[in-house]
């Protein structure tokens, strides 16, 4: 799944660099910019560094496959779906995919766990956590999102922002080199079972069906949103319209309902 961005977007205010602290989380030492309220047609390429939670699953070819959150220097979340090996590498600080920069660093794996009750079929349950071999080096341009609380509230028609190097068109034969990056707004279960029936359940989250679409290949990427200053991890990129209908809503693992399981795994490893 990769995401095809066409939608109004949010203009967000704020210094272009802020203050790192290496103990916070969800607050970009450089600050995302995100024009709006203009259609734009296949999103727009996020300021380099404004998203430092990002994270790129390649294969040992170099080859991007799926996106990643990172959640601590240990620890990074993607979905299942992506089916994530030991022998893929994490990629942090990333943003031209074509032109690797030195912030950029390449980690090794060590475990790999699948959330055991994910379902192929119903795509539910769709998160794996990933712990690294080496932890990853906090910087101005690698800095962990924050979880959410089990019981925090992100409700119907809130502005969040998903980014990705997913394809911007479906057509397309190779996926954008510039990290990418577009607002939607949050769909309730309701509004969401509206364009997806019954497979819409509670572990889900849908955003867009305002112009922007999932597409093939920006799975397991982050859908944050901004709460009490920090962004924080509402959803990971998880399955849409085959066809990448920019009207119909994307749909996301919600990691509300997926945080007692996250804080188990991490307790015990």
């Amino acid at each position: 799944m990769a995401l095809l961005w066409v939608l109004s977007c949010l203009a967000l205010a704020g210094s272009a660099r802020a203050t790192l602290s290496l103990d916070s989380c969800g607050v970009p030492a450089i600050a995302p910019v995100i024009h709006g309220y203009n259609r734009i047609v296949n999103g727009e390429p996020a300021v380099p560094g404004s998203w430092p939670w990002q994270v790129s699953l390649q294969r040992n070819n170099g080859f991007h496959f799926c996106g990643g959150s990172l959640i601590s220097e240990n620890w990074v979340v993607t979905a299942a779906h992506c089916s994530v090996r030991t022998t893929d590498t994490v990629v942090v600080g990333a943003y031209d995919q074509e032109e690797p920069s030195l912030d950029e660093q390449r980690l090794s794996i060590a475990k790999v766990f699948k959330n055991p009750k994910f379902n192929m079929l119903t795509i539910r349950n769709d998160i794996t956590l990933i712990k690294l071999r080496t932890p990853a080096r906090l910087s101005l341009r690698v800095s962990p999102v924050c979880l959410p609380q089990a019981t925090d509230d992100f409700p119907g028609g809130m502005t969040c922002v998903t980014t990705g190097w997913g394809l911007t068109d479906p057509k397309a034969s190779q996926t954008p080199a510039l990290l990418q990056q577009v607002a939607l707004p949050l769909l309730t279960n309701a509004q969401c079972k509206q364009y997806w029936g019954f497979r819409i359940s509670d572990v889900m989250v849908c955003a867009g069906a305002d112009g922007a679409s999932s597409c093939m290949g920006d799975s397991g990427g982050p859908l944050v949103c901004q709460k009490d200053g920090a962004w924080t991890l509402v959803g990971i990129v998880s399955w849409g319209s085959s066809n990448c209908d920019p009207n119909t809503p994307g749909v996301y693992a919600r990691v509300t309902e997926l945080r007692g399981w996250i804080d188990s795994i991490l307790a015990a490893n």
